[in-house]
């Protein structure tokens, strides 16, 4: 009877070990940790890969029970993060060494994203091509942390944005009102979301939508004070505290593979936002993903892999432009925890770097509300994608 009860006891614990792998590694038996992480913005694929790792149980596989938190105007995720109000924050590098030197113990631990998707538009007659044709406009942008790229270029061209010197700048709310009213010369763009937005617009004077030919588009990775964006931190002394690194690793892990499946499976990860009912529609979603996902691939060091000369560049331009006003220096990032996020994810046979992906084309219709959706060699095998 004793022997019986044994034997069942190990077939029990044998299925519960095997069930509890994550990447290869046993998640823990205990209870699952709950985790916060603190979005940068509302709910849209700027965060699908994280919305992705939650419907996908990535990270219930991984031993952690996530939610996560919507961001806004009025939030700060450097300050939430700070204050205790969630493990994990996303944000812009700069953000965060600003956060750093105004003494909060953050660091970043994985870069999602390689490039900088923020620029300035502006219609064409206003003949506004680079930084420097800024000089003396109007120029909006949305503030609260998120103009930084936009004041180091200003700067950089002999303008004092912070005092209004030589360049007016105007609180932008965050849509494209302002340009389409015609009440700023230039307006911030996420090249995800609000130059999408225009392209949504109608033309008042044609009758038709607006076309990349209508705007010029000032590119601040061109104009050298492209910043790194949308990377993964916490609190320093939280990580510091036992089992937290360990927890730090899983969520890093299941994280990246959202991100990897959202490469692979755009419509997936655009109905499984869909399901958290952002504001803007089905097709800007569509447009949306693809977007992101050329910031993030290909990755030539491997997807949450902080690159260090990217990492000087950002630093460097936030001392040179003053988002900062001392040198950052390298404890602002650590990459142990996502190199050994990263292994598990090349010991279960997934792609890192993404060196074949190839983004799609997307058309946009009035409104967001739908979109046509085709392979970029294959133009005629077009798809909608509705809401």
């Amino acid at each position: 009877m004793q022997k019986r009860f044994l034997i069942r006891l190990g077939i029990v614990l044998v299925i519960v070990a095997l069930s509890a792998v994550v990447f290869g590694t046993p998640a823990r038996a205990q209870a699952m940790p709950k985790i916060r992480l603190q979005s940068k913005w509302v709910v849209q694929a700027q965060f699908a890969g994280y919305y992705e790792a939650v419907a996908k149980g990535y990270y219930k596989d991984a031993g952690l029970d996530v939610s996560i938190l919507p961001g806004g105007p009025d939030i700060t995720p450097e300050q939430v993060v700070a204050s205790g109000g969630a493990e994990f924050g996303i944000d812009w590098l700069p953000s965060l060494l600003s956060g750093r030197e105004a003494g909060a113990n953050l660091v970043n631990i994985a870069q999602v994203f390689a490039l900088s998707g923020m620029r300035e538009v502006s219609f064409i007659d206003k003949n506004i091509k680079t930084g420097a044709d800024l000089k003396d406009k109007k120029v909006g942008v949305w503030l609260f942390g998120n103009q930084l790229e936009l004041f180091a270029d200003l700067v950089k061209n002999g303008m004092d944005p912070e005092n209004s010197v030589g360049v007016t700048i105007v609180k932008q709310p965050f849509d494209m009102t302002l340009l389409l009213d015609g009440e700023v010369d230039a307006a911030a763009a996420m090249t995800y979301n609000e130059y999408a937005q225009v392209l949504e617009s109608v033309n008042p004077k044609s009758g038709k939508l607006y076309q990349p030919s209508d705007l010029n588009v000032i590119d601040f990775n061109v104009e050298g004070t492209g910043m790194l964006e949308d990377g993964i931190f916490a609190n320093a002394d939280w990580l510091a505290k036992s089992g937290n690194a360990d927890v730090a690793v899983r969520f890093i892990a299941a994280s990246l593979k959202g991100w990897i499946y959202c490469r692979d499976n755009q419509a997936d990860c655009v109905k499984t936002v869909l399901d958290q009912g952002p504001t803007l529609g089905a097709g800007h979603q569509t447009w949306q993903m693809n977007e992101i996902n050329k910031l993030i691939w290909p990755s030539k060091v491997g997807i949450g892999l902080m690159d260090p000369i990217a990492f000087k560049q950002t630093a460097d331009t936030s001392l040179k432009y003053k988002v900062i006003t001392k040198p950052a220096d390298s404890s602002a990032y650590r990459t142990d925890l996502a190199q050994q996020a990263i292994k598990m994810l090349t010991d279960a046979k997934l792609d890192v770097f993404g060196n074949n992906f190839v983004p799609l084309q997307v058309t946009l219709t009035e409104g967001g509300k739908t979109a046509q959706v085709a392979p970029s060699s294959e133009a005629t095998m077009a798809a909608t994608a509705t809401k």
